[in-house]
């Protein structure tokens, strides 16, 4: 993992797309105290958790998978 969950979400960013994941990365974009450099799963999980951004933390989970995967 050469970069930050922060960076590697922002590949989803997409105005004309509605998926969970776009979403998530909209959300993400927006919260300017968001631990932007932070690659740690407990602490964005943490924090995901207290600031209201997510109504599940499935697609949390999912995109974290993907993030391990791929980045």
């Amino acid at each position: 993992m050469n970069k930050s969950f922060y960076h590697y979400m922002m590949k989803y960013r997409d105005g004309r797309k509605t998926d969970s994941m776009t979403q998530l990365a909209t959300k993400i974009y927006e919260d300017y105290s968001f631990p932007k450099q932070s690659s740690d799963y407990d602490e964005i999980s943490s924090y995901l958790e207290l600031s209201g951004l997510l109504l599940t933390m499935a697609i949390f989970d999912e995109a974290w998978d993907y993030y391990v995967t791929e980045a």
